[in-house]
């Protein structure tokens, strides 16, 4: 399917970016029966993974963090923060340990610079994995988008030492000049 055509496949679905099917393809291939009680959105807005998590375990708890703002979604507990500040939300910090799913499709903002591009990638990356260790129950999964870079390779190594598993994934609603990948891990 031609990129254009996820982005007008989520939006005719009610959804509200292309990257629910990312989300979707990367839970499928896990092979995720799960019923999620507690999953936390690191890097929310716009909203789409949460959005898609509502919809598809409705009864799952979704707590999503950003610094840029996300429009409400029914059912998800947004807060407007830097995910630095994760223990300062303490609708978040007392589920600490019981997160069954951490996502997060977080990006900073690219300056063109590859070397300071890649620095802070790794950096979000890095935070991600710590709040994931943080916060997830054991067998618990986390889901993260990173950048082939001359950073991964250190990356997944330092997932390694926390997560029982660890896979990447290139899906196919990935634009395929883009340099993202999803990282899986189980803890």
């Amino acid at each position: 399917m031609h990129a254009d055509n996820w982005a007008n496949k989520a939006k005719s679905m009610g959804y509200r970016s292309r990257a629910v099917f990312k989300l979707d393809e990367i839970l499928n291939k896990i092979g995720s029966k799960n019923k999620y009680q507690n999953v936390l959105d690191i890097g929310s807005s716009p909203g789409g993974w949460s959005q898609y998590i509502k919809k598809k375990y409705n009864k799952a708890k979704v707590y999503a963090i950003d610094i840029l703002d996300m429009e409400p979604i029914d059912g998800v507990n947004f807060y407007q923060e830097n995910i630095e500040d994760i223990d300062n939300i303490i609708d978040i910090k007392t589920l600490k340990g019981t997160f069954n799913l951490v996502i997060s499709d977080i990006a900073p903002n690219l300056s063109g610079i590859s070397a300071v591009d890649n620095e802070n990638i790794f950096e979000l990356n890095q935070l991600t994995i710590n709040i994931a260790k943080d916060y997830l129950i054991s067998d618990g999964f986390l889901i993260m988008k990173t950048f082939q870079n001359n950073k991964l390779k250190d990356l997944r190594k330092e997932m390694e030492l926390f997560f029982k598993i660890v896979q990447t994934y290139k899906p196919a609603a990935s634009k395929k000049q883009s340099g993202e990948i999803y990282l899986f891990g189980v803890k």
